[in-house]
């Protein structure tokens, strides 16, 4: 009797499918839904929307150049010459430049990157819909996981039927139904279900898309609002919403470059990726105080490292929160 596989087939690819479903549709979800603040959106909130932390990072550094306050050499080095912090993130570049105000480009891009403040930018962003949590995308493709293993079950189990109901004489099978179409439709279903639970693979919404195309788009070149700056706003406004290629700066724009190379490798692509060193782990109702990389209780996922090339380092003060082993963040985990 082929009936007992045939229930427990149909059972793993029910509980496996229903599972995928909720963890698409936790993805999916938006907590805080506004309308689109059209070309209002902040400066910073603009930098991760388009280049995630490491653009927030880049956005800060050359405002504050822009403004005086620090000085950029071509060989990637940052001197800081005003130590007063305008907002929490230029408080945490200070701190990483240490007492000598002194370091270099690659190594504030990636302390600044993961600190609280920063992280925050982007969980307030997938609040309203603009951007996918990286740890809801690991939970949908982990649940995607299991019915994908569930559905080969279904073929496994219905092999197995196959060969025992040709095993059986003709006389035992009498009128049973062959188990053939039974299975066949069964893994119809689950290759279906696996199909409706695809994720989408960018870490920006439609919505943020949308965004995007309105900032680019204008009679003028978009300008943030949020930035008291006489001569550089476009400047720092370019540089947020297009990265460092927007730059006319030759000098600074080299020595952006060079540090982005040195960071992210020879292509570049974290620049652009939209969640490099996002390493959100809050819930998604949550106002996220919990959810970013530097927190004490938050993780970057079980063994997922962000933007760092070393397997001991960290996203944040306490040693629970490590970022650093065997997946990337700019894969299918933390960032793509």
């Amino acid at each position: 009797m082929w009936y007992t596989e045939y229930a427990v087939a149909a059972g793993a690819v029910l509980l496996a499918g229903v599972n995928a479903s909720r963890a698409l549709r936790r993805l999916r979800h938006v907590p805080q839904p506004q309308g689109l603040p059209g070309r209002g959106l902040p400066l910073l909130e603009t930098a991760f929307l388009s280049g995630g932390p490491a653009r927030v990072v880049d956005t800060v550094v050359v405002r504050m150049q822009q403004e005086g306050r620090l000085i950029v050499s071509r060989s990637g080095q940052v001197t800081l010459t005003d130590r007063s912090a305008r907002d929490a993130v230029e408080a945490v570049l200070i701190a990483a430049a240490g007492g000598s105000g002194r370091a270099e480009l690659s190594s504030l891009r990636r302390a600044v990157s993961r600190s609280e403040h920063v992280q925050r930018i982007g969980d307030g962003l997938a609040a309203r819909g603009l951007m996918r949590r990286p740890e809801l995308y690991r939970k949908a493709m982990a649940a995607r996981n299991l019915l994908r293993f569930a559905t080969f079950l279904v073929f496994a189990l219905g092999v197995v039927a196959a060969v025992q109901w040709f095993g059986t004489s003709l006389l035992e099978q009498g009128t049973e139904v062959a188990p053939f179409f039974p299975f066949l439709g069964l893994l119809l279903v689950g290759l279906f279900w696996l199909a409706a639970t695809r994720p989408e693979r960018s870490r920006i919404t439609p919505a943020g898309v949308r965004q995007l195309e309105l900032m680019r788009t204008g009679a003028r070149p978009w300008q943030p609002h949020d930035l008291a700056m006489v001569g550089g706003a476009v400047v720092v406004g370019a540089l947020a919403l297009e990265g460092v290629g927007a730059l006319e700066d030759e000098e600074l724009r080299a020595a952006m470059a060079a540090r982005t190379a040195s960071t992210t490798g020879s292509n570049g692509s974290s620049d652009s990726s939209g969640s490099t060193t996002w390493c959100s782990s809050g819930d998604p109702g949550s106002s996220g105080d919990s959810s970013s990389c530097g927190s004490g209780g938050s993780s970057c996922g079980s063994s997922s490292s962000c933007g760092s090339s070393s397997s001991s380092s960290s996203c944040g003060s306490s040693s629970s929160s490590s970022c650093g082993s065997s997946s990337s963040c700019g894969g299918s985990s933390c960032g793509s």
